[in-house]
């Protein structure tokens, strides 16, 4: 790319914000120029509003540290001088949902780490090695905001990518059920264990609207594109149960599956070892590979060793064995504020810029 597209990041002083301006920080393709935040951030220097709050295991890049932060209120104004805009707010859904049609009526397309679009039927929600066909809603959704160039794309739970790109490679076996427990890290709700010390030597067993959401998104992500809108899939059945544990990084699932044509375990190590989507062929920058990683050591993976495989981005597997209940069970991680939230967005936005949909202003 000549020319580096200029971004906007709105909220960008929480967790996954400032996990979006490292990430962003020397990146090929994209240049952070803007950033937004609630209005008792505004007008102040980035280093004033995250001061004591700045939580991610990377220096603050100097560029950012010095840069004045817009108010939400004041967005409009902000995306004059952005080609789009990577958005992490902690709002209400339907102020999340008016805020982005917002951004995206101003000709700025709104790539989204938040819940509140993830069933619009006219949004794509992409785990972009999955489902990159989902692309094919946005001139519907262009019409319907009567916009030329904006719209709003998203990413799904950062939960479900841990074991969702692992089933996917499996969906020619016919997958008829699922049941899958996953262990969450205290991230994936903002916080470290400092301003967390309850979690320490701790569980959590409930996160509200998780369950829901991992039984539910990922035949989101399996569906089809219909008349314009995303079509879920109807099946496989999923049955999850999501727990808070203390980790800071790094979303494990332990996984059960029944499958309508039982593989035996050569041809799911098989499928797994060449599983590869759009972005690994296209040689996106956040692209891992491989993508799927199978690891034999039956104490892996791990959060403490794994997370972080394939520059965060990579999914880890491991005890793949035979189910008794069901056909096969395994265990899949994920670390939450790359793969999961952060850089699964950017590299949906290196998608979106590699298929035409995002371009300079």
């Amino acid at each position: 790319m000549d020319k580096k597209l200029k971004v906007g990041i709105i909220g960008a002083t929480g967790y996954v914000g400032q996990r979006f301006i490292t990430l962003l920080s020397g990146h090929p393709w994209f240049e952070t120029v803007a950033l937004a935040a609630s209005p008792r951030s505004a007008g102040k220097t980035y280093g004033e509003a995250v001061k004591g709050r700045w939580k991610i295991d990377l220096p603050m890049p100097a560029e950012i540290e010095s840069m004045i932060v817009w108010g939400t209120d004041a967005i409009e104004q902000m995306c004059e001088s952005v080609d789009f805009v990577f958005c992490a707010v902690d709002m209400p859904k339907d102020e999340i949902r008016a805020l982005e049609e917002r951004i995206a009526r101003t000709e700025t397309p709104v790539v989204s780490n938040n819940s509140a679009h993830r069933w619009t039927p006219d949004v794509p929600v992409m785990i972009p090695e999955i489902n990159p066909e989902h692309v094919a809603v946005i001139p519907f959704q262009r019409r319907r905001l009567g916009t030329v160039r904006g719209f709003v794309a998203a990413k799904p739970n950062c939960s479900i990518q841990s074991y969702v790109p692992a089933l996917s490679a499996l969906r020619a076996f016919g997958i008829e059920q699922v049941v899958t427990c996953t262990y969450q890290a205290i991230s994936g709700a903002g916080k470290t264990f400092v301003d967390w010390p309850e979690m320490q030597n701790n569980m959590i067993p409930y996160i509200g609207g998780e369950d829901e959401k991992s039984e539910q998104e990922p035949l989101r992500i399996w569906g089809r594109v219909e008349n314009g809108v995303v079509v879920p899939a109807t099946a496989p059945v999923i049955s999850a149960q999501c727990y808070r544990i203390a980790v800071q990084e790094g979303h494990t699932a332990a996984v059960s599956v029944k499958f309508t044509q039982k593989p035996d375990r050569e041809e799911i190590l098989a499928r797994w070892a060449a599983f590869e989507g759009l972005p690994q062929v296209r040689n996106l920058p956040s692209a891992p590979k491989p993508f799927l990683r199978y690891l034999e050591d039956p104490n892996r993976p791990q959060p403490a060793l794994d997370a972080n495989a394939g520059g965060g981005m990579a999914v880890s597997i491991g005890r793949l064995r035979p189910d008794p209940v069901m056909d096969w069970k395994f265990t899949c991680l994920s670390h939450n504020t790359l793969r999961g939230a952060a850089g699964g967005a950017v590299l949906t936005a290196e998608l979106l810029v590699d298929q035409g949909y995002i371009v300079a202003k």
